[in-house]
């Protein structure tokens, strides 16, 4: 085909005829870089000749090579939507969808799905949160890991399309008042990718750069009879695929946070840290979150400066470009983390109120339970019927797992983020260890202590244990340990102590400003380095 055969093959292939199932009527759709028609119970996707320098469709090759890509790569998420790669023959004017004959175009072979089953347009919940957390956590453990000799997931390659996006949004004379924010921004991001260079490289050499999505935010997600689909990975930049789990996650958390959804922003961010293990992703969030901001920002500035926009369009553009800068701005602003210990027996409720605490407070909740069994290499769901002392449960397995969770304190609070830790904590010694940390760190600490009536406790396990649900594995029996080793609270310790029966409803707002006075009750010390600038190590899993 010549370039003015590839318009009215675009026009013809909104003609019903040209399909071979029941299509009428064919809704067109265009994008930048694609045409997509909806025909009927199917939809197709075609490239457009184009040569962009970060894309190249410009060859019938080149456009067959990406679609087969598209399909390769969106069946790993989406196997049911992406069915094949389909030849259009014909003639410009009379084609013919996935006949034989000249090939004249390529076209991607979906099942078309409601546009209202878009994540954009379905409301959020906690249920969905943790299955999609849940969901992307698997798939980067699976996928394929950068080899060291590529370049994917260096910090000049990190670095690169930060810039990039900033030099786009400059480049718009509508914005031409934006430059000091702009300014702020471009400084903060390479001041920040600086300090963050032998981290961002610690993670390429420990496997986190992979072979992702690409574009994972809720324009690309939908639900098809409830189950979460991911679609529409990017198949023509290597470069913008292979990359930092952390800054795949950075794109979702970023859009739900935009979405004015921060708690289940929290929520998504901290089941996704817990089936993966990678608390490490922590270090580098901020500055990918601000990456992508900045992506939607440029696109919107992109689409500001396109001929005969309407002014009401122009005017809309401009108002999201704007938001996008603000929230970008947002990340950059310097937390003071704080470090909450939640005690008490098992059965006390420790884990159920973390898990409301978590969306409530800008809270990494780390949970003894999980990391024991995250340490030994044992499933989330599986579940131990070794006796007290055996398994996973040896006396040295106990101090691992709180020498874990104190090593991940450590590096979270030096990240910038506040960190619940729940744990049984009926030993002195193991509540001071934490303390310490607080101290040498000059964060502020307090302690929640739950507690409640005994046969309350039995009641919950016996019934934990029948559901089968629950990660933790603690008996009767384990109960009856854990109370007559358990130590109380120091006068000191009881300073900066929140007491809570839990058999007892209480308001949460009512315990968080509890909280939030234990927190103030609790002199922080001037650390030996800047919290947030890792002072403390480094995890990456």
């Amino acid at each position: 085909m010549n370039a003015d055969d590839f318009p009215r093959l675009v026009r013809a292939l909104t003609r019903p005829e040209s399909y071979p199932h029941p299509a009428d009527p064919v809704e067109h759709l265009e994008t930048h870089i694609s045409h997509v028609f909806l025909a009927g119970d199917h939809a197709y996707k075609i490239k457009k000749p184009l040569d962009l320098g970060f894309l190249d469709f410009s060859t019938l090759a080149r456009r067959r090579q990406c679609c087969e890509e598209e399909l390769r790569l969106n069946r790993r998420l989406a196997p049911e939507l992406y069915l094949d790669v389909v030849p259009i023959t014909g003639t410009p004017t009379a084609p013919r969808v996935g006949a034989s004959g000249p090939v004249l175009e390529y076209a991607v072979h979906m099942v078309r799905f409601a546009s209202d089953a878009l994540l954009t347009h379905q409301p959020l919940s906690e249920g969905l949160m943790d299955a999609l957390a849940e969901q992307l956590a698997d798939f980067h453990a699976r996928i394929p890991i950068a080899v060291p000799a590529s370049s994917h997931g260096t910090p000049a390659a990190v670095l690169e399309p930060m810039i990039e996006n900033l030099t786009q949004i400059r480049e718009r004379p509508m914005l031409a008042d934006q430059s000091p924010r702009l300014d702020g921004l471009e400084a903060w991001t390479r001041t920040r990718w600086l300090a963050l260079r032998p981290v961002l490289e610690r993670r390429r050499r420990h496997g986190h750069i992979r072979e992702c999505h690409g574009d994972a935010h809720r324009g690309n997600i939908v639900l098809i009879d409830g189950a979460i689909r991911l679609f529409d990975a990017l198949e023509f930049s290597p470069a913008l695929r292979w990359i930092d789990t952390a800054s795949e996650i950075a794109f979702l958390i970023m859009d739900i946070e935009h979405s004015g959804a921060l708690a289940l922003a929290r929520r998504f961010l901290n089941r996704y840290l817990e089936r993966s293990g990678d608390y490490g992703a922590l270090e580098v969030l901020d500055v990918y979150k601000v990456y992508r901001a900045l992506v939607r920002a440029k696109v919107s500035a992109i689409r500001l400066g396109q001929a005969g926009l309407e002014a009401a369009d122009a005017q809309a553009s401009r108002h999201d470009c704007l938001d996008y800068l603000a929230l970008a701005e947002s990340y950059t602003e310097h937390r003071q983390p704080r470090l909450l210990l939640a005690c008490g027996l098992s059965g006390s409720g420790k884990s159920y109120l973390a898990r409301q605490l978590r969306e409530r407070m800008p809270l990494i909740h780390l949970r003894s339970d999980m990391e024991r069994k995250r340490l030994f290499g044992v499933a989330e769901a599986a579940h131990s019927r070794a006796p007290i002392d055996a398994g996973v449960y040896f006396p040295a397995a106990t101090d691992w797992t709180y020498g874990r969770l104190l090593r991940l304190a450590d590096a979270i609070l030096c990240s910038g983020y506040d960190v619940l830790v729940d744990a049984t904590f009926i030993k002195r010694s193991r509540r001071a260890r934490f303390r310490a940390l607080a101290q040498r760190l000059g964060v502020r600490v307090a302690i929640l202590v739950l507690d409640a009536p005994l046969e309350v406790l039995r009641e919950r396990i016996q019934a934990r244990l029948a559901a089968g649900e629950d990660v933790s594995d603690a008996t009767l029996t384990v109960l009856e340990r854990q109370r007559m080793a358990r130590e109380p609270l120091t006068p000191e310790e009881q300073h900066c102590a929140v007491d809570l029966d839990t058999s007892r409803p209480i308001p949460l707002e009512t315990l968080l400003a509890r909280i939030e006075s234990a927190f103030a009750g609790c002199a922080a010390q001037r650390p030996s380095a800047g919290v947030g600038e890792k002072a403390g190590p480094t995890l990456d899993g």
